[in-house]
């Protein structure tokens, strides 16, 4: 038996460092390839780490809640017929050879990228760059075993037994819940629709198989990490002090670079909603959306992919020698988390029709309250929305996601007086709020972008065009 060092690697966006969550393993376990050893945090998700090996774990080298550097060693496995790394401090290179690439199966990341700044060394998806070494995974065992240059370590080949974890592909559709008694009493289920809770979707834990008002609170609070459903004692300690770190630090570094580097504008402007509250009450009658989630954000999602068509600057990014304007939308939609704020995006959202659009939502939105956001769900977005009217919000100036020019803020949609055709009428009304980088995006093409979002959300039928 040989015992293996299995090394914290970069997960595939530039990882210098990450904390373990929560062991999978414990010493003594038996592992084969691909069984999930750890789950760790890093500055934007939580991502699963594989076993290269087969094997029994043998030390855990790190503690739970514990910041690594990648190329760290963080777990031994004994195992049959080949041997690892023998130098004590391997290099970030190093590890990388030693390590099989792998990433989560929620993640589009996969093969190997080559570094295209002279003089990088390849990037191994999975480790970034580490030193000098020119790696590239081996395929069908044809290819020779990648040669590191000359370090007191001994490397063999990568285990022709590794596989990439499948990579997990959009859904056609999504499964529709099947219909389950349901016991609750009146005021229990008086409660759940003043939470906005499914009775179908709560877990029951009544001696009687009944739904319970903790059941409820409890389900409201893991649906909803915004709104205060309990208010809780006043704790003993007078002080609690939070260290910066995984995606808080994240927020904080992107929030200061956008602020003080883009001159933001905002524009706002107040719209009559009501026929995008009548289209969606249509769509969730249609069966064709049976079980996905339609709310007002997927009205606007397609009134911003449409809008861009018209104003095709507000879908850019600046850089200081050339403003790249994008053909394509990859729509970010901000998420409020337990972790804090991400912003996964919708690729290509420009491709897609309106039920294709609302299952991508609902699967970015679950994938983010369950902390599976990949990290290529979260690259390479366009321009962004939030909706800040699920807080009670009725508008807002938003910060650029850095590297956008773009950001429209949705507010909360309730009904108002409103004027039409001379009488006052009660109306579903919402107020639009966008912020745009005024490098790139003048006054009057951002008054006629949001006005065309306008437009359609006062219009559906606009989308028809």
């Amino acid at each position: 038996m040989t015992v293996s060092k299995f090394y914290l690697p970069d997960v595939g966006e530039g990882l210098t460092e990450a904390e373990i969550v929560s062991w999978k393993v414990k010493p003594g376990d038996s592992v084969s390839i691909n069984d999930v050893l750890v789950e760790i945090e890093t500055a934007k998700s939580l991502v699963e780490l594989p076993s290269p090996y087969e094997g029994q774990v043998g030390e855990l080298l790190a503690q739970e809640g514990e910041t690594v550097e990648v190329g760290t060693a963080i777990i031994t496995i004994a195992t049959a017929g080949h041997s690892m790394l023998t130098s004590p401090t391997p290099t970030l290179a190093q590890a990388a050879m030693a390590n099989e690439v792998f990433v989560t199966a929620d993640s589009e990341i996969d093969g190997a990228v080559d570094a295209k700044e002279e003089g990088s060394g390849s990037v191994l998806v999975g480790y970034g760059v580490g030193g000098h070494a020119a790696t590239r995974r081996r395929r069908g065992g044809n290819a020779p075993a990648p040669t590191p240059p000359a370090a007191p370590a001994v490397v063999t080949p990568i285990p022709q037994a590794v596989a990439p974890v499948p990579v997990a592909k959009r859904p056609a559709s999504l499964p529709v819940t099947e219909a389950v008694p349901v016991i609750a009493k009146p005021p229990i289920r008086k409660l759940a629709k003043d939470l906005d809770v499914n009775l179908a979707e709560v877990e029951a834990t009544g001696l009687a198989g009944e739904i319970t008002r903790d059941d409820v609170i409890r389900h409201a609070s893991q649906a909803s990490v915004f709104r205060n459903i309990q208010t809780p004692e006043w704790p003993e300690e007078r002080e609690e002090r939070i260290p910066v770190k995984g995606v808080r630090k994240a927020i904080a570094t992107a929030m200061v670079q956008s602020a003080f580097t883009a001159p933001h504008v905002s524009v706002f402007v107040d719209v009559d909603a009501t026929r995008t509250m009548e289209f969606v009450k249509r769509l969730k009658n249609s069966p064709d959306f049976a079980g996905v989630k339609v709310s007002p954000l997927l009205i606007l999602a397609k009134a911003i992919i449409w809008a861009v068509r018209r104003n095709p600057t507000v879908n850019s990014t600046w850089t200081d020698k050339e403003i790249i304007v994008h053909r394509y939308v990859n729509l970010g939609v901000a998420a409020a988390t337990p972790r804090g704020l991400i912003v996964p995006n919708v690729k290509d959202a420009q491709e897609m029709s309106l039920l294709e659009l609302a299952q991508s939502l609902e699967q970015l939105t679950l994938n983010a309250r369950d902390g599976k956001t990949s990290p290529a769900d979260m690259a390479g977005g366009t321009i962004t929305v939030t909706n800040i009217g699920v807080f009670g919000m009725d508008t807002g100036t938003p910060i650029l996601n850095p590297g956008e020019v773009g950001i429209l803020a949705l507010g909360t949609i309730k009904q108002k007086p409103w004027v039409v055709d001379g009488e006052v009428r009660p109306r579903f009304v919402t107020t639009l709020g966008a912020s745009f980088d005024h490098r790139v995006v003048d006054g009057d093409v951002a008054s006629r972008f949001l006005a065309d979002v306008a437009s359609v959300v006062e219009e559906p039928a606009l989308l028809l065009d």
